[in-house]
């Protein structure tokens, strides 16, 4: 795989990753070598291969944060960042774990109950189950204090009403966390009386419509939630303590890899062919290479159990606003250049499509200087 590397950062007290590093290279060749894929962009969020995720579970490579009480591999948050980079900087089809591994994995580790940690985390190490984030809303945009659907207390369980947009995978996940609110709206206080449920697709009361990008493509969904009946024992967390779970799930959602590296097989493929000594070029390279570094510090954080919303937003934010500079700076240095290699301007052409949700997904970057805002005490 040719192109800029990333330098894999000094990690002292820690697993040779450098060693792990190898290995995933070597797989992903002999993955390429087989034809098993075909370098992407974006293949974290577009890349749905079930047979890929199953070959990476088989190596050991999903739920490796996962005990292995529970069917994972016991190892660290910097290990999983180490293969998750080396993934996605292959343009690796990932997308059908990606969600549950990245951010449903901690979340059961943190808050689920032990009946919801045996049920789903075995099979999510196994690359059998498929989550997805029940977040968003329409209207609300990044607000997620603002969200309209209900949960209301029923025999049994809760009765949740209400619609979910982009949830990414929905139409071919098992399941995904809903954030619900399950009291009233206190103006004073607007993050309060939010909860979470754990909701399949498949039941009652569940309509998934499709989200078709002006491209064609489809990996965004709709999601209405019409009197959808959730027992007990699928409520996630604490009622009540939503905010405070989404929170920290969001630092998993936010600081990733793929905040950085959605574009890297394109700026990878256009660096084969570039001047050397091209400073716009000397430029992406070392803003890539400073946030590779920005991210593994998040990862470390995390490692640590410390609350780390604040870095995960900074990164988030000047993450993904290199890997739309990424795709302009390709697209102008290309142009209409029809002798342009096929293979570069189909990698260009997928970025430059996926490009003006680069800096919307996971947190508008109004929303995250915001939260940068708050954060660093600034009024």
């Amino acid at each position: 795989m040719g192109g800029p590397r990333l330098v894999p950062p000094a990690e002292v007290g820690h697993a040779d990753t450098a060693a792990l590093r190898t290995q995933v290279r070597e797989f992903l060749a002999e993955q390429l070598a087989a034809g098993a894929f075909t370098p992407a962009v974006d293949a974290w969020l577009c890349g749905w291969d079930e047979t890929f995720t199953a070959a990476l579970a088989q190596r050991g490579y999903l739920g490796m944060t996962i005990p292995r009480t529970y069917g994972g591999q016991g190892r660290s948050h910097l290990e999983r960042f180490a293969v998750t980079e080396e993934l996605l900087a292959a343009g690796a089809p990932v997308a059908a774990h990606w969600i549950a591994d990245r951010q449903i994995v901690p979340a059961l580790l943190k808050d689920g109950t032990e009946a919801q940690k045996r049920e789903f985390l075995p099979e999510i190490a196994a690359g059998r189950c498929f989550f997805g984030i029940g977040m968003s809303e329409p209207d609300s945009g990044s607000d997620l204090a603002s969200v309209r659907t209900r949960a209301t207390r029923v025999d049994g369980g809760w009765s949740l009403t209400g619609t979910k947009v982009w949830t990414s995978g929905a139409h071919r996940a098992h399941a995904f966390i809903v954030l619900a609110r399950t009291s009233p709206v206190d103006p004073a206080h607007r993050h309060d009386g939010l909860s979470q449920f754990i909701v399949r697709f498949d039941g009652p009361g569940v309509e998934v419509r499709p989200i078709v990008s002006m491209n064609g493509s489809h990996h965004f969904n709709e999601v209405i939630l019409d009197d959808a009946f959730v027992a007990d024992d699928m409520v996630f967390g604490e009622i009540g303590q939503g905010w405070r779970q989404v929170t920290s799930e969001l630092s998993f959602e936010r600081s990733g890899p793929e905040r950085l590296l959605s574009t890297f097989r394109l700026l990878a493929a256009a660096v084969e062919g570039a001047d050397a000594h091209d400073p716009d070029l000397g430029r992406l390279v070392a803003r890539i290479a400073g946030l590779h570094h920005m991210s593994t510090a998040v990862a470390t954080a995390l490692e640590r159990r410390e609350a780390a919303d604040v870095p995960a937003a900074v990164v988030k934010l000047l993450g993904t606003t290199a890997e739309g500079d990424i795709a302009d700076f390709v697209d102008l240095r290309t142009g209409d250049d029809t002798a342009a290699d096929p293979a570069l301007r189909t990698l260009l052409t997928a970025a430059v499509d996926q490009r003006p949700g680069f800096t919307l997904r996971g947190g508008t970057t109004e929303v995250l200087r915001g939260v940068i805002a708050r954060g660093l005490g600034m009024r």
